[in-house]
């Protein structure tokens, strides 16, 4: 049983047009994520060539100890065109256990099929992997994650780990982190795994789709310390945000019900973790729409390994 969720052999575009998606839309996402990507309007082709492309590969996604937000985020990737308009359509997803009809053997046996499949496949990761009492503390279907994780992800052409739980273990991996909660990485480095690191809590869905066009283009991804896409973890989030001016110029909001916060003054003294934080989430937001700190919140540094510790008390300045 192979869980396709796109449409066959029919050409993306069309059936985005059928879908109500024009192609001045479709190109305007194009453009959103060459950006995303630093290659500018003239780069919006290539990502439309790579997205349309006949082939489809197999993507096993992988859900072990999260809370499925970076599917959330994900799923809600873009308006107009959402991800089962075009990411879905792009990939065979033949695995994921949110959004797969099949359950139980079926699930199981979709599963098996895709991981033994000689045209290969790709694994996405989201949550941390526990691995204390050889794994016990997570288990899918009467396996343990870490298990699953041993015999599935380094048989993958290529691995995305998306979310902080992935890249680093998440709130897992907090102390005292009695499940011993790991990244990809760090539990599978044995076995010569290494995945590319899509971090945040969630991360920009942009990001994600950014590292799927990089990848079907064929074209090299370079990476930070952590594993992290440059294109997108570059630069950190006081660099990009809309509030600098007043950092700069010594405004701060004491409190998140001062007149100062009514102004939009910068929010690093009520605990603002962007200055030590690489991400992009000022420039490319959620849904097109806002982030964190334009709602009035200060970043909390979601995207940095063990934030749950080392970015801790959240609403005091470092």
């Amino acid at each position: 049983m192979k869980i396709h969720v796109g449409h066959g052999d029919t050409n993306a575009e069309e059936r985005l047009n059928k879908n109500g998606v024009s192609r001045r839309d479709f190109m305007k996402f194009c453009a959103t994520v060459s950006a995303v990507l630093g290659l500018g309007a003239s780069g919006a082709s290539e990502v439309a060539a790579a997205l349309t492309q006949k082939r489809r590969p197999s993507v096993v996604y992988l859900h072990f100890a999260e809370c499925t937000g970076c599917s959330e985020s994900v799923l809600r990737a873009v308006e107009p065109i959402m991800i089962d308009d075009l990411i879905l359509d792009t990939i065979s997803l033949d695995y994921h256990e949110t959004l797969m009809a099949a359950a139980g053997e079926a699930a199981e046996e979709a599963l098996h099929k895709a991981v033994h499949d000689p045209a290969g496949f790709v694994c996405v990761v989201e949550g941390g992997i526990p691995t204390a009492q050889n794994g016990i503390h997570g288990m899918v279907g009467g396996h343990t994650m870490l298990s699953m994780a041993k015999d599935i992800i380094p048989k993958a052409q290529a691995t995305i780990a998306i979310g902080n739980c992935a890249n680093f273990g998440g709130i897992q991996a907090a102390r005292p982190n009695p499940t011993q909660a790991m990244g990809v990485n760090e539990c599978l480095k044995d076995l010569g795994v290494s995945a590319i690191n899509i971090a945040g809590c969630p991360p920009p869905p942009h990001n994600f789709v950014g590292a799927v066009v990089l990848y079907l283009q064929g074209k090299k991804i370079d990476l930070d310390e952590y594993n992290r896409p440059l294109a997108f973890y570059g630069e950190t989030v006081h660099d990009k945000c809309e509030r600098l001016k007043y950092f700069d110029e010594g405004k701060f909001a004491p409190s998140f019900d001062s007149e100062e916060a009514r102004k939009g003054y910068c929010l690093y003294e009520v605990g603002c973790r962007g200055p030590y934080t690489y991400n992009n989430c000022p420039t490319v937001k959620f849904n097109q729409t806002s982030w964190p700190v334009e709602a009035g919140h200060p970043c909390i540094g979601c995207s940095e390994p063990n934030f749950w510790d080392t970015m801790t008390p959240f609403y005091e300045p470092m």
